[in-house]
């Protein structure tokens, strides 16, 4: 592998001068919850240990009964393969990519090297989900990079949240999002399902990869969208030019893309020649799967697992409320070293596992009536389901509202007014559906509604400019214009 001189390297790196946060994501923490009462029956509980899909486990692993409610699921994944000691070995010796060595690739080591608190907080994150990720990908025979792309998408902050709707570790938005099967409603969002995203993220690679044949323009086309991809390569093959990455007109972050996954592949493929020391990551399975109760607090889910909120939610971000319903029942993931606690600690439970619950909206219903039902006010039911006063509800709507009559002893303070339990309004109710009239452009439409026409084709899979009268394209909007631009 090509290097950089270490000299230079350390030079140049103090004279870039970068805005911390510029091109990555950074995570926030959330405060452990508070303890409950009164008793409810908890469901019988599946527990599968492993990275294989819970769904079909026995396509990968070997099932075996351990009890009456319990099914545990092993293979060969879950113990060290022999001379893997460390889950960065295990990285390295999947490496399969081109190397790049160029002035872009040396820019990007000097913003790290420049910032190894950033790298360390980043490194810490991605233990979490780092096995399951390279397990999923020598599954499917894929370079094992492709474990470092989180790095520079999301820097592993789970509920990373971009100015083009993106989220997740994946950034996935939200039509390809939708395109991939992931899920997104008020209560949950699979872009930020760790074993969800993960799943589209790679069958979406292996699509680009076998589309464009190669790696390189799968991952620039992963950035930037296919339509742009496919535009270049056709614009150089009829000037007989070559269509590999690296001869394509691409936009500015897509030219730098690579080339800082490139970065962060020398940093760990030689962390030493850095001066930043990479933490031991067991080559171990860090967490498992546990199967939910029907309904469940996240801050009662996370005491039964003997986690802090804060490290809960980071296994199972996808749940963006604090309370985990049937809208949104899914897997639940705990350390391994607290699987069994929390199957123990469910059965032998005294305490509520919910301290609020769903109520669904009957016809003619308003929120003054439901409020009054409940002895709330209007305003609090409001916060507490991300309503506001313009946004019209609907028969059928599922509404938060507490066990009791007087709520002061739920879990709602505990987590409703936090940013981590609360969907970015554009993206759940910011969707606008347009009909192309005579005269319409990608461009005049972008203009109207304040984007861009390589945003609208992303959201609609659009490979060229060309549209019709009475094409119906997506667009979603920010809020704050959201309103403005309904009545035109």
């Amino acid at each position: 592998m090509t290097r950089p001189n270490t000299l230079l390297l350390v030079a140049a790196a103090l004279l870039i001068v970068a805005a911390p946060g510029t091109l990555f994501a950074d995570g926030a923490l959330l405060s452990p919850g508070a303890p409950l009462a009164q008793s409810v029956t908890p469901d019988p509980v599946i527990t599968v240990t492993g990275s294989a899909d819970a769904n079909n486990p026995a396509s990968v692993g070997e099932l075996y009964a351990t009890g009456e409610n319990t099914v545990t699921w092993t293979d060969s994944d879950t113990t060290e393969p022999p001379g893997y000691h460390d889950l960065w070995e295990r990285i390295r010796a999947g490496f399969k990519m081109k190397e790049i060595d160029t002035p872009l690739v040396q820019r990007h080591e000097a913003w790290y090297l420049n910032r190894p608190e950033y790298m360390q907080r980043m490194v810490d994150r991605s233990r979490r989900y780092l096995y399951f990720i390279v397990v999923e990908l020598e599954k499917r025979g894929m370079p094992t990079e492709i474990a470092l792309l989180p790095m520079i998408e999301s820097a592993y902050n789970p509920t990373a949240y971009s100015r083009m709707r993106a989220s997740g570790i994946w950034q996935f938005i939200p039509s390809t999002g939708k395109k991939y099967g992931l899920q997104q409603t008020w209560w949950y969002d699979g872009r930020r399902d760790v074993l969800a995203a993960t799943r589209a993220a790679l069958d979406y690679l292996q699509v680009l990869h076998d589309t464009f044949g190669s790696w390189e323009l799968a991952l620039a086309a992963y950035n930037c969208g296919e339509g742009g991809i496919q535009r270049a390569v056709a614009k150089n093959r009829a000037k007989h030019k070559p269509t590999d990455y690296f001869s394509l007109k691409l936009p500015k972050e897509t030219r730098n893309y690579l080339p800082k996954l490139q970065a962060v592949k020398n940093i760990v493929a030689d962390p030493s020649l850095f001066a930043l020391g990479l933490d031991h990551i067991p080559n171990l399975p860090y967490f498992t799967i546990v199967k939910a109760p029907t309904t469940i607090d996240v801050v009662m889910a996370a005491k039964l697992a003997d986690m802090s909120v804060e490290d809960f939610r980071n296994l199972n971000p996808g749940h963006q409320r604090p309370v985990i319903t049937p809208v949104a029942n899914r897997e639940l993931l705990v350390p391994v070293d607290k699987a069994e606690l929390f199957h123990a600690n469910l059965e032998n439970n005294a305490q509520p596992l919910v301290t609020w619950q769903t109520y669904q909206l009957k016809q003619g219903e308003k929120l003054d009536t439901v409020a009054n039902k409940f002895g709330i006010s209007v305003q609090r039911l409001q916060e507490v389901n991300g309503l506001t006063a313009g946004k019209r509800t609907r028969v059928g709507q599922m509404l938060l509202v507490p066990m009791e009559e007087d709520d002061t002893t739920t879990n709602l303070d505990e987590t409703y007014n936090s940013a981590e339990f609360k969907a970015p309004a554009d993206d759940y109710h910011g969707r606008v559906v347009y009909r192309v009239k005579a005269g319409d452009s990608l461009a005049s439409i972008a203009r109207r509604y304040k984007t861009s026409p390589e945003l609208i084709q992303q959201w609609n899979g659009l490979s060229g400019t060309t549209l019709r009268t009475g094409q119906r394209l997506t667009i979603w909007q920010e809020a704050r214009h959201r309103h403005h631009l309904a009545r035109r």
